[in-house]
């Protein structure tokens, strides 16, 4: 097990999920360090958040221009659970390739290391910011 998906772990710990029952933590690899977040419920359910924005918008906000990779950890999924389980959601994959180059590592506890190209083939993109060391189109 990676550092970077140590602190995924200890990020799950500090989650505010009462309804879901499901913490989650993630942290990402930065220019500017290690960042981490944990995903925080609300009772109006569209207003949740996941740990991999938190973690990303985190980084973001503190100026990191460069995202090198990142780690996720659902502490309370069940042994042997499909990775399914563990996956990012689809809103986290749009945000990851906004800020994720294609051979960015995800690694993902319970199921392993993959890229954001192979979790995410074909993200919608209009352009890449060109603060995080891409070019634009």
């Amino acid at each position: 097990m990676s550092t970077l998906l140590e602190q995924a772990r200890d990020a799950a710990k500090q989650a505010y999920a009462p309804y879901s029952h499901f913490p989650v933590g993630a942290a990402v690899e930065t220019d500017c360090g290690v960042f981490t977040g944990c995903n925080i419920e609300n009772a109006s359910y569209g207003l949740t958040i996941c740990a991999e924005r938190v973690a990303l918008w985190k980084a973001i906000s503190e100026g990191a221009t460069r995202i090198e990779r990142l780690a996720l950890s659902c502490i309370q999924a069940p042994e042997g659970a499909p990775a399914e389980s563990r996956m990012p959601c689809g809103a986290c994959r749009q945000v990851m390739a906004e800020f994720l180059a294609p051979e960015a590592q995800i690694e993902i506890d319970g199921v392993g290391v993959i890229t954001l190209a192979e979790l995410l083939p074909q993200p919608f993109q209009l352009g890449t910011p060109s603060c995080l060391g891409k070019t634009q189109p």
